[in-house]
């Protein structure tokens, strides 16, 4: 029976247009009729995505604000760090639906569909009580699962807001990638703060935990840190924003016959630090290739299996509290390049690399660590 479309891609966040986008620039994928499905069209500044990269990348005339010199510190010890060969990068979600949008609505190929996914089966989903086919699902929706034996489930949650000063406030050349110096009571604990002026800046409070905090909470210790960290008091808040990642060892299947799960659905989150970004890109890459040449799309996964074995052991100590995080993340940049530790976190090391950059850490806890991950 023929089918709808060739591919459905249920989801119009970052996976789900990252991918439309490059099997539009595919042309060994010329002609082939994707829908994409969401509940509502994408046209609010909702979110903020940042992430590291070498060059230039697919969406470089959209980074909003990029940095080589960060900061990162703690009550203890400030450190000055030059990330080269990478940039620290700032895309706005406005800034990336326009992108894609533009692009994806000047090919005929494409359409769009706006409503509730009720159903994904094998050979389509059901969309406002309409069964609509293709070949493959690429989908992006996912549910917390239900964990196993030495499976962690902590949250990255997150209040921002972009404020503007009333004078001179920020070194835009420097970003504070995390400023440990708060309490570290509820979890991992730090403040981001990211300027695109000396007037402007981006200000999150950010926490890796299993629960949330109530509204006011978020809201109030960003004023304290301004007011009283920054020593601002007088600034307009211009856009807010909020947000909750999962950070998990959980292996989210990444194909269920011929639907093929992306983003956070396929495991593209880092356990570890909930960067997601960058592992979208490389993995809609490698999604446009298997389906250009033939390929397996199941074996397009770009996570190994010793870089998810690293990650279950950081969340162990996590989960556990066996040595607050603020402490580990210090240890990696106060004794490892800056570079090779992002090189690290993009899991883009090597065996050898990965050694030196674990002989950093404290030997025993994560010794234990990994030896309960590897016999459980």
């Amino acid at each position: 029976m023929k089918k709808d479309f060739d591919y459905i891609i249920a989801g119009s966040g970052c996976a789900g247009l990252s991918l439309a986008v490059r099997i539009a620039g595919s042309k060994e994928l010329a002609g082939k009729k994707v829908l994409i499905v969401d509940k509502q069209p994408k046209n609010q500044n909702d979110r903020t995505w940042c992430f590291w990269e070498e060059g230039e990348g697919l969406f470089e005339s959209i980074v909003h604000k990029s940095w080589q010199q960060i900061e990162v510190g703690n009550s203890f010890l400030r450190k000055q760090l030059d990330i080269r060969p990478y940039r620290y990068k700032l895309i706005r979600g406005i800034d990336f639906y326009d992108r894609c949008l533009k692009i994806l609505k000047t090919n005929s190929n494409f359409s769009f569909e706006f409503g509730d996914i009720e159903s994904v089966f094998q050979t389509g989903i059901t969309l406002n009580g309409r069964e609509i086919s293709a070949d493959y699902v690429f989908n992006s929706i996912w549910e917390k699962p239900e964990l196993g034996k030495s499976q962690y489930w902590l949250l990255q949650h997150f209040e921002g807001i972009y404020i503007k000063t009333a004078s001179s406030a920020f070194n835009p050349k420097k970003a504070m990638l995390m400023d440990f110096d708060t309490p570290q009571i509820d979890g991992t604990t730090f403040f981001y703060v990211l300027p695109f002026s000396e007037t402007e800046a981006l200000i999150e409070y950010t926490l890796f935990s299993p629960s949330l905090l109530n509204r006011k909470e978020y809201q109030s210790t960003l004023k304290n840190y301004i007011a009283k960290k920054l020593d601002i008091q007088d600034y307009e808040v211009v856009h807010s924003e909020n947000g909750v990642i999962p950070m998990t060892n959980y292996k989210f299947p990444i194909s269920e016959s011929n639907i093929i799960n992306i983003g956070t659905a396929g495991g593209m989150t880092k356990g570890s630090s909930g960067y997601t970004f960058q592992y979208i890109q490389k993995h809609s890459v490698a999604l446009v290739d298997a389906l250009s040449n033939g390929g397996s799309l199941e074996k397009a996964s770009i996570v190994s299996k010793r870089h998810q074995f690293y990650d279950s052991v950081l969340l162990n100590i996590l989960h556990n509290k066996t040595i607050p995080g603020d402490q580990i993340f210090m240890t990696l940049f106060k004794y490892n390049n800056a570079g090779k530790v992002f090189k690290f976190l993009d899991n883009e090391t090597s065996l050898v690399e990965e050694l030196n950059i674990i002989s950093s850490l404290p030997t025993l806890p994560f010794s234990r660590a990994a030896i309960k991950q590897l016999f459980t």
